[in-house]
């Protein structure tokens, strides 16, 4: 009895003196790419011991490996890029609804799904950039105005492909209605200079070959393009500034419908939507932190303030089959 006694006594002071080391771990899909999420996820492990692990791959097979896998699936978040994305993956069932104060309190509620089933995490605009040796920039003044014949052979698109145009057109379709919007799509493939590019950096490398002198991209795309050349000859130009403001879009998250760690899942997610976690979040990709109390990077700042649309951005995944077929009827390959 004395031994068994003594061996208990061992027992229970070795583990009140070991590290306490969570067994809580966080499976994540991710579209957003490793060098962006990594160093976020590291500091959160480094705070509170819970590991994540993480796959990336573009939205369209992270999304159909989730339904693929159902109930079975290691994955408790996804994040993924453009609101139009995240609709899509609530649509089918693979996001759940959450309640989450904290969430509701640091994300504005144009930037969030209004079923809570995603949240954005940062955000980006989709913005005007010109030659800053060819074009004025009284020139400019709104989507809509690159449909004018002013613009004729000057303008340069990506191609309708990718759904960053899509939620574009989208957005566009439920602030100016059906019909204008597909007369300015039918605008702008009437002034191309030359077939749409299957990006925003050779869009942008366009105008300054001259081959154009105005094109639409992400504003990260012109930061990356910025940082790299700091003398480069083009500049942003923040349109609709008199009526709806610049069009905005997210990166965001929601809670896979059958997480296996769901709480911890939650935690992670609020925590993103936290000042430590958005300057990193928005930081590593020059974007916009969608928590208004967080400063964007100096960078970022020095492009300057502009008026953003606050209409929902669920929208732009509502209304993206009706763009697709819209840009495809006006010719906008």
């Amino acid at each position: 009895m004395k031994r068994l006694i003594q061996t208990l006594m061992l027992i229970t002071a070795t583990t009140l003196a070991a590290p306490v080391v969570s067994a809580e771990q966080i499976v994540v899909y991710s579209a957003r790419n490793e060098h962006l999420i990594k160093p976020v996820f590291d500091r959160y492990t480094q705070k509170t011991g819970v590991e994540i692990k993480y796959i990336t791959d573009k939205e369209g097979p992270l999304l159909a490996r989730l339904k693929a896998e159902g109930a079975n699936t290691p994955a408790d978040m996804l994040i993924t890029v453009d609101a139009g994305n995240l609709w899509h993956a609530a649509q089918e069932g693979v996001l759940a609804p959450l309640e989450s104060e904290t969430l509701l309190a640091n994300i504005p509620a144009h930037l969030r799904d209004p079923q809570k089933r995603w949240f954005g995490l940062s955000v980006r605009a989709r913005t005007i950039v010109y030659s800053s040796e060819r074009v004025n920039p009284g020139e400019l003044s709104s989507y809509e105005d690159l449909a004018d014949p002013k613009w004729r052979k000057r303008l340069c698109l990506r191609t309708s492909k990718k759904v960053y145009n899509q939620s574009l057109v989208a957005m566009m379709m439920e602030r100016l209605g059906k019909e204008q919007a597909e007369e300015v799509v039918r605008g702008w493939v009437a002034n191309l200079a030359v077939p749409p590019f299957s990006n925003d950096t050779k869009a942008m490398e366009a105008v300054l070959a001259g081959q154009c002198d105005v094109t639409i991209v992400n504003t990260y795309y012109f930061g990356r393009m910025q940082s790299k050349d700091p003398a480069i000859k083009l500049a942003l130009y923040w349109p609709n500034q008199a009526d709806s403001g610049v069009h905005v879009n997210v990166s965001g998250a929601g809670i896979t419908r059958h997480a296996k760690h769901k709480q911890a899942a939650i935690d992670l997610l609020e925590w993103l939507s936290s000042t430590t976690a958005q300057e990193m979040f928005a930081g590593l990709n020059m974007e916009y932190p969608v928590n208004p109390e967080v400063e964007t990077a100096p960078q970022v700042q020095a492009w300057g303030d502009f008026k953003g649309d606050d209409t929902n951005i669920a929208k732009a995944g509502e209304l993206q089959t009706e763009a697709v077929m819209l840009m495809d009827r006006a010719g906008y390959r």
